[in-house]
């Protein structure tokens, strides 16, 4: 793990540090990829997280959210330390049985999902998947579904 300490800076509503050059180009060989999105691990302030490094506007930055540093929105300007590496683990998200079933069903539906790019599926698999109860899974399948099928909006956005 590289040591290192950034200044947190904002692009828009989205705190961030850029990871110096030299620590990039190593994540970069671990990671066998220099494109795409690349995923970390590391502390901030001592703190663990993981994250996913992602190129934006021509440069790389490490967005720094709220679980991995309090009111991070609100520190602009300040001097974190932080480690990082690779992140080798599997992050693979494995979707509900429910809402594959459901949507092998459906044929409209699953070419629609099939259509979405990985980070939108992604997404929907996502919060599928960190529901706590079957009746808040249930209720969320039919609203997926539906959302696919153009009758409602889901995790905020309308049909794709």
């Amino acid at each position: 793990m590289t040591k290192f300490k950034a200044e947190i800076k904002i692009i828009g509503v989205n705190p961030f540090v850029f990871v110096p050059e030299n620590i990039l180009q190593e994540i970069f060989q671990q990671a066998k990829k220099d494109k795409g999105h690349i995923p970390i691990k590391g502390t901030i302030n001592g703190k663990l997280y993981k994250q996913t490094l992602v190129k934006y506007s021509g440069e790389w930055r490490l967005y720094i959210n709220t679980t991995m540093l309090k009111n991070s929105p609100k520190r602009i300007g300040e001097i974190v330390e932080l480690t990082v590496m690779f992140d080798s683990d599997n992050r693979e998200i494995t979707p509900p049985k429910k809402f594959i079933q459901l949507l092998n069903s459906n044929v409209e539906a699953k070419n629609v999902f099939e259509s979405l790019s990985p980070s939108k599926k992604h997404e929907i698999i996502r919060y599928l998947s960190n529901l706590k109860t079957e009746r808040s899974l249930d209720k969320n399948i039919i609203r997926a579904i539906n959302f696919l099928l153009g009758k409602e909006r889901f995790v905020g956005r309308d049909r794709p």
